[in-house]
């Protein structure tokens, strides 16, 4: 892939709300996992971890605690990316809760882009109670709830959003 195929690519992503039913395979869900998994990250320690939701009774509590958002509900699989604490503040103290935050946030986004590759819609989701979400996965404390991913086989919209222009986020050599 050539850098025009790479922004084209990207550029073709959007998020997605609708999906149909058909679960996804393992072997897209361990794909998924396995791109997860190149991402980059502080010290290379992995300060994340990933519950693959699949089941129903799962999801709908997910899509309550999410702010009764039903695309939580309606897909097939919600990948909840965490970041592991432990992990990160073992070897860079308070700073590790940034790095922790961060790696979650890297290897979503792998998930993410890995999805689209695979021909699946997905939906990042930030809007939801930490507590909720919790509650309904038995998360440790040590381990936060950074995103959830719902990804399916989906109905992208007709039309791509706008985006700023570059201009608008970039400031050379200070503000």
């Amino acid at each position: 892939m050539d850098s025009s195929e790479f922004l084209g690519f990207l550029t073709s992503r959007s998020s997605v709300r609708e999906y149909d039913s058909d679960p996804l395979t393992q072997e897209e869900i361990d794909y998924l996992v396995t791109c997860a998994g190149t991402a980059p990250s502080a010290g290379n320690l992995e300060s994340w971890d990933v519950i693959v939701v699949t089941d129903e009774d799962t999801r709908v509590a997910l899509a309550e605690a999410a702010l009764d958002q039903a695309h939580i509900e309606k897909a097939p699989a919600i990948f909840v990316v965490c970041a592991n604490y432990v992990r990160s503040m073992s070897r860079y103290g308070d700073r590790g809760i940034l790095y922790g935050l961060e790696d979650a946030t890297i290897a979503c986004t792998y998930m993410m882009l890995a999805a689209h590759a695979r021909h699946l819609q997905s939906c990042w989701t930030g809007a939801f109670d930490d507590e909720e979400v919790r509650k309904v996965l038995s998360l440790p404390p040590h381990i936060r709830p950074v995103s959830l991913l719902a990804v399916g086989k989906g109905h992208p919209p007709a039309q791509l959003t706008g985006r700023m222009a570059e201009g608008e986020h970039v400031h050379l050599n200070t503000w």
